[in-house]
């Protein structure tokens, strides 16, 4: 308490604390279903494509974000017409969206100004990092999301939970798959800024996975995956601060001790 008391002192960690808690909490919403839905992957497959708009961006001297969130919408769409496809499977098409944005990225990175200080934040994260600027787009957007997410809860979680039911009751399955793709967009953009292009994947894959060891509705999956996800980022960044350690990677390592513990709990339990 009296590093956090002390963290909080300092501007820039506040903005971090409040954006961090913002983005952690849409990404383990929306996890819950991407991961019951397979499509855990998505979230690689559009910070790849992230990454890229980012670098065209940059080299066209433009805010990064103001690119970036409407490439990945359009590009979540675009995997989700993929998905559809049956002649191309979901896994290949998450791999081929990877490859090409990562090709892209890195092509117009070597023509333009090459690896500059602030690619590097958005490829490996760097949360304190960011600007003013960034911090209020990231809040306004990180609440709408949650509250587009919370307006549309009864019908993601039919899509999620049993889509072909959801489909014959009248539900219009395509529209709320697309729902859910634009949320998890605009969530992958807010957290390249705090996890990076590489990481920001597991920040909604593992928070979900862990709840799912001990809880068996979807609701109480869903809000044990938002306590494990603040929970992993507040001690993440406090283990960043202390220690000089990147911010993202001491997440995701959190992430990953708390998803192997509750496995372990998980195993007790089935044991006796």
């Amino acid at each position: 308490m009296k590093t956090l008391l002390e963290m909080l002192s300092y501007p820039f960690l506040v903005r971090a604390l409040i954006v961090g808690c913002l983005v952690s909490l849409c990404a383990s919403l929306l996890g819950t279903s991407l991961v019951l839905k397979r499509y855990s992957m998505i979230g690689d497959g559009l910070s790849h494509v992230g990454f890229a708009a980012l670098a065209i961006a940059y080299a066209l001297n433009l805010a990064p974000m103001s690119l970036s969130i409407p490439v990945c919408v359009i590009a979540a769409f675009f995997l989700l017409q993929l998905e559809e496809n049956a002649k191309i499977k979901g896994d290949a098409a998450t791999a081929l969206l990877c490859s090409g944005a990562l090709a892209v990225g890195v092509m117009t990175i070597s023509l333009t100004t090459g690896m500059n200080t602030d690619v590097c934040n958005y490829m490996f994260g760097s949360i304190l990092a960011m600007s003013p600027s960034d911090v209020e787009l990231s809040v306004v957007l990180s609440i709408i999301v949650l509250l587009l997410y919370l307006l549309f809860y009864p019908r993601i979680f039919a899509v999620t939970f049993d889509e072909s039911f959801a489909k014959a009751s009248g539900t219009n399955t395509r529209l709320y798959n697309m729902v859910i793709a634009l949320l998890t967009a605009v969530t992958i953009v807010l957290g390249m800024r705090m996890m990076g292009t590489l990481l920001i994947s597991s920040l909604i894959v593992f928070p979900s996975l862990t709840a799912m060891r001990i809880c068996r509705t979807f609701r109480w999956t869903v809000l044990m995956s938002a306590l494990f996800s603040l929970s992993g980022f507040l001690v993440g960044i406090i283990l960043s601060y202390l220690y000089s350690i990147p911010t993202g990677a001491s997440i995701v390592v959190i992430d990953i001790l708390l998803f192997f513990f509750f496995s372990a709990v998980e195993m007790l339990r089935e044991r006796k």
